[in-house]
């Protein structure tokens, strides 16, 4: 194998590269991207002499296709939504494929017919699905392998800003896709708890978040993800009384989140009328009552909302400049895209900003007719707002894979996510050194 194919050179891109390069110097590949934006593409290439850079519009089905052709292994990282046009490409032209993304239902038809072909169809191998997985299997399959019973599993991941670059009231700044962010948690969250289904939709999540000590890091909180459930077998744990994974915030967030939620702002169903034309505050004016005219929009969200005026969650909501007389300026927006149009300004990393990841494993499990609770606790810091946190944990996962992949090891496997010993073992020895480690500590509990 000679030549990978990267489609995407946003902002997961630059360590996938960047480790890809330097293989390719050494072995002799030619490492191609491709993308919409050639600004973007020769920043990350940097021309490398291994690097080939390829503007094309991936809806371009025949220069998609020509590209597609010319290589061995091709490297999604575009929208989640256009894996299936690459895969179907891939399936086609007999090439190997990898994602970080979900794995939706029809990928996952799709990587079964990959299989029948010999080719392998990877996804979900990025942080989280990816990181997440790989270092929950390691430790699930070491309590197996002993004798033990898992009875409860909880993971949480977050992407989050150091606490050297935490200055606006939110803690949070855009580490990683700003739509992703503002779209999270649409549809029912589901997950175990002591054997007993829990569902909670949408419209309920942010006010249902939990208070979670992190090891060595204190309190945040924690609001569960879409669907836990999934994961009983993908791990392999069907019979598990608890199992719930959920997304990382500092504390005030989740509250503070609500009110955007409750209001409809993070609807991407419909676009507001002459969008372009309305400041946020006639935006928000729409949503709420009329029938208290002494009292301000702030006064009235906090009304509708049931939060005090002046607490922490309304100071949030105002200083991200919501209430203003600025003109949204985007036609034919939805009410999603103008909140993600504002939180652009509000919530981006500056130059020297350092993004954190916190990643941490929760197992409870009887093992030698004791009860032991372990705990894993993964913390990574970015350099600055280009050499990210989350840049590196989505694409060096991927970047190991489809090196081993290309250099001859053999990931043919029923799975389509990296939860099989003989892809995660030697990724995870390999993100170890490059400072990917988890901290843990194992304590007995009284029964």
């Amino acid at each position: 194998m000679e030549r990978l194919l990267i489609f995407g050179a946003g902002r997961s891109s630059s360590a996938l590269v960047d480790y890809m390069l330097k293989k390719a110097e050494e072995k002799g590949w030619r490492i191609v991207l491709a993308d919409r934006d050639m600004e973007q593409v020769k920043a990350l290439l940097k021309e490398h002499p291994n690097g080939i850079g390829e503007q094309v519009d991936i809806m371009d089905s025949e220069a998609r296709r020509a590209l597609i052709s010319d290589a061995e292994v091709v490297v999604s990282l575009l929208p989640a939504f256009l894996h299936k046009t690459v895969a179907v490409d891939c399936l086609e032209l007999n090439k190997h494929l990898v994602t970080a993304s979900y794995v939706s239902g029809e990928m996952h038809e799709l990587a079964k017919r990959a299989r029948e072909k010999g080719l392998v169809f990877m996804g979900e191998m990025g942080l989280d699905p990816g990181i997440d997985h790989m270092s929950a299997m390691e430790k699930i399959d070491e309590i197996k392998a002993a004798g033990g019973d898992i009875h409860s599993f909880r993971s949480y991941t977050g992407g989050l800003i150091a606490p050297e670059s935490d200055d606006n009231p939110w803690h949070y700044k855009f580490t990683w896709n700003p739509r992703n962010v503002v779209l999270a948690g649409q549809g029912t969250a589901q997950y175990l708890k002591n054997g007993r289904y829990k569902y909670i939709p949408y419209h309920r999540l942010f006010s249902r978040k939990k208070e979670v000590e992190i090891q060595g890091m204190g309190t945040y909180e924690m609001y569960p993800n879409r669907d836990s459930l999934l994961y009983r077998y993908a791990y392999k744990i069907e019979d598990i009384p608890t199992i719930i994974r959920g997304t990382l915030r500092h504390m005030g967030f989740c509250e503070a989140w609500d009110v955007f939620v409750k209001i409809g702002l993070t609807d991407d169903t419909y676009p507001i009328v002459n969008s372009e034309h309305i400041t946020y505050r006639d935006l928000v004016e729409s949503y709420v009552t009329d029938d208290l005219p002494y009292q301000s929009l702030r006064e009235k969200v906090a009304r509708f909302a049931g939060l005090d005026p002046d607490g922490e969650a309304m100071e949030k909501v105002t200083w991200t400049g919501i209430f203003s007389d600025e003109k949204i300026g985007l036609p034919n927006a939805t009410p999603a895209m103008i909140l993600e149009n504002l939180l652009l300004k509000k919530w981006k990393l500056k130059k020297e900003d350092r993004d954190m990841i916190l990643m941490q494993h929760e197992f409870v499990y009887t093992l030698d007719n004791q009860k032991k609770k372990a705990t894993s606790t993964m913390v990574l810091k970015g350099e600055n707002s280009n050499n990210t946190a989350m840049s590196k944990l989505v694409g060096l996962p991927m970047a190991i894979f489809v090196s081993l992949m290309m250099e001859g090891s053999d990931f043919h496997s029923d799975e389509t996510r990296p939860v099989d010993k003989r892809i995660y073992k030697p990724v995870l020895e390999e993100l170890e050194k490059h400072g990917v480690s988890f901290v843990e500590k194992v304590e007995l509990l009284e029964e």
